[in-house]
Formats: C-alpha cells, sequence, structure tokens
C-alpha cells in the first residue's frame, strides 16, 4: 500500500461524513455492504444456501455477517478479544497480585459496605486511612503481599505453593473483620468501585467463598469495561477510526487492568467512552444520538471523580457544537447543558479532592521506612514555585532516566509480578497502531477547526503534566532526584485523543493502488496482531508466574 495527501490545497473541505450508501468501516450497517460482493468474490448470490456446506454452517455465518453489520466489526471483535482475555487474565493472576489489588481490593469492599468517605485507622507508623474487611480475606492479602514480594530467582516460578493458594480460596467469607491499610486508594471516590462492589455484595449474597468471590469482583469490572467501552466502538462503527479506538482498548495493559480489581478499569473505560465520543462529534462532525449524548454527558460527570488527573479530558465536551447533541428543539437553554455539566463534574472533582486532602499525609507510608516522613506535598508544591527551575530540571532527569519504563509500561507491565510484556507483544502493537492510525477517516475541519483542535492538543499536554504534578506532590519524596511513581499505563487514557489530533493535522493515509483506503484487510491485520499481543503477554505472565 502507499501513502498520500488530501486531494484538495487545504482543509477547508473535509471529508463528509458517512451516509446509508457509503462503505468507510468494516461491519458498517449498510446496503452497499451488505449487497457488493466482496473483490475477488463470484456473481453468484451470497445470500442463498451454500450448497457445498451444511445449512448450519450458513447459518451460522449468515448470522455472523448480521452480528458485524449490526454492531461494527471493531465492536464485535473487542467483546470476543476483551472477554476471552480478560477473563483469563482474572482466572491466571493470582489472588491480589494486580496492580496495588489488596488497597483496590479493600477501598472497594469499603464502598460495598457503605463506606464512601476515607477513614483514618489506627497505625503505630503514622498517618493511616484504611477500613475493615473480612479476616478470612486478609489471610489471603497477607499470604500474596509476603508471596510476591519473596520471589525464587530464576527459572523457578514466582508462585511459591499454589496449593496454599487453593485452601485459603476456599474458606468461607467469614464475619469476623479486622483493619486493612490502604490510604492510596482511600482518595479514590465510591465512582470507580462501584461494579467491584457489586461484585463483592453479590458473593456475599450467594454465599461464595474467598476464591470465588475474589474472582467474581474481577469479573464484575470487566463487564463494566466491555459494556463502556464496547458502546463507545458501537456509536464509531461508521468510521474506520473505529480501529484507532480498538487498539487503544486492547492494549495488553488495558486488557490485564480490565481483568483485576482496580479504580483504573472504570478509568479507563470512561476515558475511552469520553473519548470517542469527542471523536465523533467534534472531529468527525457527526451527530450524537440519544443515548449517546447522555453517555457523554454522564460521563464528564463521571470521570473527574473517577481519577482527577483526567478532569480536563472531561471538560472537552465544551467544544463539541450544540447541533451535535441530541437535545431536541431549539432552546437557547440547551446550548448551556454541555456547559452545565462540565460545570457539574468540576464542582464534583473540587469536593472529592477537598474530602480526599488529607490522605496525603499518609502517603509517605507507601515508601520504604527511611522514607516515610519524605512525602510532604505542601513542601513539594512549595518548591515548585519558589524554584520552578529545580522542577523543571527534575523532570528532565525523571524523563532521561525512566522513559524506556514508561514506554514499555504503556504496553503492560502487569501487576505485582512485575512482569514487562514480550517484544513480540510490543511490536504486534505497534503494528497495530502503524495500521489503525494509517486507514483512520479524514478529520472535519468545519467542526474540528484549528482553534479547536489546538485547545484539545493543549489539554492533553495538561493532564499529561497533571500525571508528573500529582505524582511528585503525594508520592516523590521531598528532594528526589526524579519524579517517582509514574507509569506507562497512565497515559492510555488519552492516547485516542492525542492520536486523533495528530489525524486531524497530517493529511497522510494508506490507499491501495486504486487511491481508496481499504478495510477488510487493515482490519484482519488489526485483530491479528491484537492477539498476537495478547497471547504473547499471557504465555509470559503464566510462564513466569505458575511455571
Amino acid at each position: 500500500m502507499t501513502t498520500s495527501a488530501d486531494r484538495t490545497a487545504t482543509e477547508s473541505t473535509s471529508e463528509p461524513a458517512p451516509t446509508a450508501d457509503s462503505d468507510v468501516a468494516v461491519g458498517n450497517s449498510t446496503a452497499r455492504r451488505a449487497s457488493a460482493p466482496e473483490s475477488g468474490a463470484t456473481d453468484r448470490d451470497t445470500s442463498s444456501p451454500d450448497t457445498n456446506a451444511p445449512a448450519a454452517n450458513n447459518a451460522t455465518r449468515d448470522l455472523g455477517r448480521r452480528i458485524v453489520a449490526r454492531f461494527g466489526a471493531a465492536t464485535v471483535a473487542f467483546t470476543i478479544v476483551v472477554a476471552v482475555f480478560g477473563a483469563l487474565f482474572a482466572w491466571i493472576t493470582p489472588p491480589f497480585w494486580g496492580h496495588d489489588e489488596i488497597t483496590q481490593f479493600g477501598r472497594a469492599y469499603q464502598v460495598a459496605h457503605g463506606g464512601f468517605l476515607p477513614e483514618r485507622i489506627h497505625d503505630d507508623r503514622g498517618i493511616s486511612y484504611g477500613g475493615d474487611v473480612s479476616s478470612s480475606i486478609t489471610v489471603l492479602m497477607g499470604y500474596a503481599l509476603h508471596d510476591y514480594t519473596t520471589n525464587p530467582e530464576e527459572p523457578d516460578p514466582m508462585v511459591a505453593d499454589p496449593g496454599s493458594y487453593a485452601r485459603l480460596e476456599g474458606a468461607g467469607v467469614s464475619k469476623t473483620e479486622e483493619p486493612v491499610w490502604f490510604t492510596n486508594t482511600a482518595a479514590y471516590s465510591p465512582v470507580p468501585y462501584t461494579p467491584a462492589a457489586v461484585g463483592i455484595r453479590v458473593a456475599e449474597l450467594f454465599g461464595l467463598n474467598v476464591g470465588a468471590m475474589m474472582l467474581l469482583t474481577r469479573l464484575a469490572g470487566l463487564a463494566a469495561y466491555l459494556a463502556l467501552v464496547g458502546f463507545g466502538l458501537y456509536a464509531l462503527r461508521a468510521y474506520r477510526v473505529q480501529w484507532l479506538a480498538f487498539t487503544v482498548a486492547v492494549l495488553p495493559i488495558a486488557v490485564f487492568q480490565a481483568g483485576t480489581v482496580t479504580a483504573d478499569t472504570m478509568t479507563n473505560a470512561l476515558a475511552i467512552l469520553v473519548s470517542v465520543l469527542l471523536v465523533k462529534a467534534l472531529f468527525l462532525g457527526d451527530g450524537l444520538g440519544r443515548v449517546e449524548t447522555a453517555a457523554l454527558l454522564a460521563a464528564t460527570v463521571a470521570l473527574p471523580v473517577s481519577k482527577p488527573t483526567y478532569v480536563l479530558l472531561a471538560m472537552l465536551v465544551v467544544l463539541v457544537p450544540t447541533n451535535r447533541f441530541a437535545f431536541g428543539g431549539d432552546a437557547g437553554w440547551k446550548r448551556l447543558l454541555p456547559w452545565g455539566f462540565a460545570a457539574l463534574g468540576a464542582v464534583a472533582f473540587a469536593v472529592w479532592m477537598k474530602i480526599a486532602a488529607p490522605t496525603t499525609d499518609g502517603m509517605g507510608l507507601m515508601r520504604p521506612q527511611h522514607q516515610w516522613n519524605s512525602v510532604r506535598p505542601s513542601d513539594q508544591l512549595h518548591g515548585i514555585l519558589s524554584d520552578p527551575v529545580n522542577f523543571v530540571n527534575v523532570f528532565g532527569e525523571s524523563i532521561a532516566l525512566r522513559d524506556e519504563r514508561w514506554f514499555s509500561q504503556f504496553f503492560g507491565e502487569l501487576g505485582f509480578a512485575y512482569i514487562d510484556v514480550p517484544a513480540l507483544s510490543m511490536l504486534a502493537c505497534l503494528l497495530a497502531f502503524a495500521v489503525s492510525i494509517g486507514i483512520a477517516d479524514r478529520m472535519n475541519a468545519a467542526t474540528a477547526t484549528f482553534r479547536r483542535t489546538l485547545i484539545v492538543a493543549l489539554t492533553v499536554l495538561a493532564s499529561v503534566a497533571m500525571i508528573y504534578v500529582t505524582l511528585y506532590m503525594s508520592f516523590t519524596p521531598v528532594d528526589y532526584y526524579i519524579i517517582d511513581g509514574v507509569q506507562g499505563r497512565y497515559f492510555v487514557p488519552l492516547a485516542i485523543v492525542a492520536l486523533v489530533v495528530l489525524l486531524r493535522w497530517i493529511p497522510l493515509r494508506l490507499t491501495d493502488v486504486a487511491g481508496k483506503t481499504p478495510t477488510k484487510g487493515p482490519a484482519i491485520t488489526i485483530i491479528a496482531a491484537t492477539l498476537v499481543a495478547l497471547i504473547a503477554a499471557l504465555w509470559k505472565y503464566y510462564s513466569i508466574v505458575w511455571g
């Protein structure tokens, strides 16, 4: 395939939104796609039964075509791939071996039992927040913590005794409880823990044992990820850019987190949902349906209180032209609705930040003992304001010393086993990105004007800056040589919008010899690359952890 520039001299004429007869995306529900034979196909009626194959096979294929045509190829592929691999990660990951999964589960357990606000607990080491958790669960937490922090040398598996996990998971969930420290997750609002809390309550309702509760809690988060991101991909089913959103949503790190208990599952899902609806309404210039409008406005409020560093991404809703929303009618006050929901999200963000602010005083306990009292947010803020040059220097040192780690972590550092996905997974993901970016639709210059696009770009940069500043203030010791705690997975929620900004300003696209952008071949390539990436990551994780 070759690359081609815009056929127009300027961006003043944008690619029109697809109509009912357009053929721009694999799986688009169009009459043209349903009736036109694919390249190389015979002229026979493909809707009639194949006399050389059993009728059941024809019926299955026909059902598959109808499902893809109705929901979009990326939506169907995402649902199958993430459901399978998310469930596999949920199954093979030892209990509490996910990212901060002990403290994440503790906070989810607290939310499930009505503990919505941070709660102080007694701790001889200093200021601490947490809550009570069933003692039979805390026994498993303690065993898992010791197991993943005392790993043997290679080539021995990281799990010391699988039988101990089976025994502890088979215990009933006791009614006696004991306090668990989770200062780092006490700072999160209840919103991102809603699916996990539901899973915990359902497990209690049916009297499941500890292992079954853990698994059900993980699967509840996975279901929420499938629902929210799947709906977002469905909204883009008429556009080739659906494959770019698909590629981000199925990154090994995103799928792994969707299969473990963490607030990042809902955060990633909400961020992707906001991103794809912004892409559709702002960059593609297409109107949102009623459900899509409601979803975008609701996510504008939910995302800022799921993880504060992405508050600015949610605020971009105000850039969407009012006529792209399904408000109905021409009442002038309806133009204020996006601004009203953005303001509501900002207020919710500010209120929760005020509530959670005291928890930062206890974050030092996450560090080695000699650094327990070295994390002082007020001192760090004073340092940034009084000596910004030093902060810039620390930031530069962080990039020089850690950028390759952030890059690999963007694709996947799997849980507290700290297993990087293999190079094969990274290469496969890069291939998927190259193809999905290459076939993406041209952005609509009429709605995504230069000014609006620049605002989006600056918002992404500001959100990245917030990640660094937040970790500098809340996790990095005073006078430390780098900004500590930054991980590549924190940039996943910003990836779609960041790449679409580049697509708006870069006219190059992949075309075939006829000058048209292909769809079927690239879609197959992207799905195949995704499967390679996830299979390789799953195999490496299982072989190192379990042997």
